[in-house]
């Protein structure tokens, strides 16, 4: 035990290139004003990477804490997760489903990748995915109003077609009550150049809007928003059952997502967080 204890002595002396009497005197040392200040942000720190579902990196976590009135670096908040072994979600690619070869009326491009809107309710954005289950694909539709980049309307099921994407408009509808006028932008795929879904356009006085052939960029935000969505929860999931697949996935866009997720876009504040500040500004 003794020897054992020696050799760590040296190791450490050789480690911190000390002598063993200054080896000593740093054990009885007390500690400095940054360590203490570390020791303090660790636990601040591990809360937020906690509080992003491990997606939060240091510029996330450097507003987070700002929230709590602590102001920190970023490389101090890196030093402090790596020490910590908080590691980000790993990123992957995934590919992106639509049908455009159809000959169904495509709406012209109204959006024009203006991406940044100042009032809510005026711009829609939707788009569909693929959630893979052990019981085969579960597809997801959702719309998003641009102004807070909240999802406003969603739709789940086992087949990619036009009621997918007339429940999530219908769902947005129902719950946002926008005025006439509205853009709807989308892609131009068969479910969005149906006529039942044109007609759900018309009757509630929306412009239908639609991307160029091929051109992902133009449909950015939703894009964003399915990338997000795979990153931080579907690519680190096994689903059962397609249930399951909903099941989480409406708590990450109802429940993270909208209330608590932060957002560059918003200034780093949830969705919904951020359309209530400005109501109240």
């Amino acid at each position: 035990m003794q020897q054992q204890t020696e050799f760590r002595i040296r190791t450490m002396c050789r480690v911190l290139q000390v002598s063993r009497s200054g080896y000593y005197e740093s054990l009885s040392r007390p500690p400095s004003a940054h360590c203490i200040e570390d020791d303090n942000l660790r636990p601040q720190v591990k809360a937020a990477f906690k509080k992003g579902r491990k997606n939060y990196g240091t510029r996330r976590i450097k507003d987070e804490l700002q929230k709590q009135e602590t102001r920190v670096s970023r490389r101090r908040i890196g030093r402090l997760m790596r020490e910590a072994d908080l590691k980000v979600q790993t990123k992957r690619k995934f590919k992106v489903t639509t049908d455009s070869k159809h000959n169904k009326p495509i709406a012209p491009n109204l959006l024009e990748r203006e991406f940044t809107v100042s009032t809510p309710d005026t711009v829609y954005v939707g788009d569909i995915t693929y959630i893979p289950t052990r019981e085969g694909w579960l597809y997801l539709a959702v719309v998003i109003d641009l102004f807070s980049r909240a999802v406003v309307g969603w739709s789940m099921g086992s087949r990619i077609n036009a009621g997918l994407v007339n429940g999530a408009m219908l769902m947005a509808l129902w719950k946002r009550k926008p005025a006439k006028g509205l853009i709807s932008h989308s892609d131009r795929g068969s479910q969005y150049a149906s006529d039942s879904h044109r007609e759900i356009l018309e009757d509630h006085g929306i412009q239908a809007s639609m991307s160029k052939k091929g051109d992902c960029w133009d449909n950015a935000v939703a894009e964003s928003f399915f990338h997000t969505l795979k990153i931080e929860l579907v690519h680190h999931c096994d689903y059962e059952t397609r249930d399951d697949a909903r099941a989480s996935i409406f708590e990450y866009i109802e429940v993270f997502y909208n209330r608590q997720r932060s957002h560059s876009a918003n200034g780093y504040e949830a969705p919904l967080v951020f359309e209530a500040m400005q109501k109240v500004a």
